[in-house]
């Protein structure tokens, strides 16, 4: 029984340092279309609180930043209200 757990062991102990490794977590919010990752002395950070590429972009001038489509970006709300008359409305040309 001795000479099992003696070769059990380091398996339970590689097994309890995965286990207990912290998780990371996601970097992109879903919220908003355009994330920026701002690089930085020690690593880098992302904020992804903008509405535009050009929006991203000034904010990011003269920084070390780079600005990317949300690959996360859940979109728009979606309207689930029934219309007031129930009929589609008619395509404005």
């Amino acid at each position: 029984m001795q000479n099992l757990i003696l070769a059990l062991f380091p398996a339970l102990l590689a097994l309890g340092t995965i286990a207990s490794a912290p998780a990371n977590a996601q970097k992109y919010d879903s919220t908003s279309p355009v994330c920026k990752t701002n690089y930085r002395w020690g690593g880098e950070d992302t904020d992804c609180g903008y509405t535009s590429l050009e929006q991203c972009r000034a904010s990011a001038s003269g920084l070390a930043a780079m600005c990317i489509n949300n690959p996360y970006y859940a979109g728009p709300p979606i309207d689930r209200r029934p219309s007031q008359s129930g009929r589609r409305p008619r395509p404005a040309y």
